[in-house]
């Protein structure tokens, strides 16, 4: 009799952790050009996440899973160094209508260089990859305080990356977290289709906007899976996605 009752009260309190999880992600990262070797290395990295602060993922590849009906157990999708076109036009509007719902947007690094005909999407991403030079260290500074994961990151550190130069605003709403400076790398790049010089001398590299009756948080960070293993990125990644998924954490 006792077992039993410790069975019963055992399982139940696993039921009640598994129920009490925070918010529920998606993170896709199906690609249609460029293929970032940090993907894996992204999905351990957002895993160790969600075990770390208590919340639940899935990982697809597969577009056909966004539809409304698989779209409705998460709170916010990850978009992980998605390249080129990856929804057909029923899955886009099943995503719209996922962020009009109240729910969030995640992209990082590649997210950018995605679905450039596709205007509602490069609208909610804030700005889209035009061209990139050299992986190189250079100086990041922090805007914006108020944003969550932004309260122990230092006022400006040196970070590695692939530093995208990125074209004109798409929407008036972003609100910018991070910049860098382009006096401490070379930003000029030169593909022979297209050429860099840069972004002058206001460079940012992560923003967040409200939109469409949901949230978006955009990092330029994530394309070295050296980086995914850092203590830095991962504050300032948990950061958006918390806010994007939940709507909290803003300091007032």
């Amino acid at each position: 009799m006792k077992r039993t009752i410790l069975f019963v009260f055992t399982t139940l309190c696993l039921v009640a952790n598994v129920a009490a999880s925070q918010f529920k992600v998606m993170v896709f990262s199906k690609t249609d050009g460029w293929h970032h070797k940090s993907i894996n290395a992204g999905v351990t990295a957002i895993e160790k996440l969600s075990k770390r602060h208590f919340f639940d993922m899935d990982w697809e590849e597969d577009a056909s899973r966004i539809n409304d009906k698989n779209l409705e157990q998460y709170d916010a999708v990850i978009f992980l160094n998605t390249t080129g076109n990856i929804l057909n036009d029923e899955q886009q509007a099943a995503f719209e209508r996922f962020i009009k719902g109240g729910k969030g947007f995640i992209g990082i690094h590649s997210a950018s260089d995605t679905e450039y005909d596709w205007p509602w999407y490069t609208k909610m991403v804030g700005r889209t990859f035009v061209i990139h030079p050299t992986n190189q260290t250079a100086r990041v500074s922090v805007l914006d305080r108020k944003f969550p994961g932004t309260e122990t990151l230092p006022d400006s550190f040196l970070w590695t990356d692939e530093w995208y130069q990125f074209g004109p605003e798409l929407s008036k709403d972003l609100h910018y977290i991070l910049s860098v400076d382009e006096k401490t790398y070379e930003p000029k790049a030169d593909w022979g289709r297209v050429k860099g010089e840069g972004m002058g001398e206001f460079h940012p590299i992560s923003w967040y906007q409200f939109y469409d009756g949901g949230r978006s948080f955009y990092t330029n960070l994530g394309h070295m899976r050296e980086g995914w293993q850092d203590a830095l990125f991962m504050k300032h990644l948990y950061g958006g996605i918390y806010w994007a998924a939940t709507g909290k954490g803003m300091l007032k």
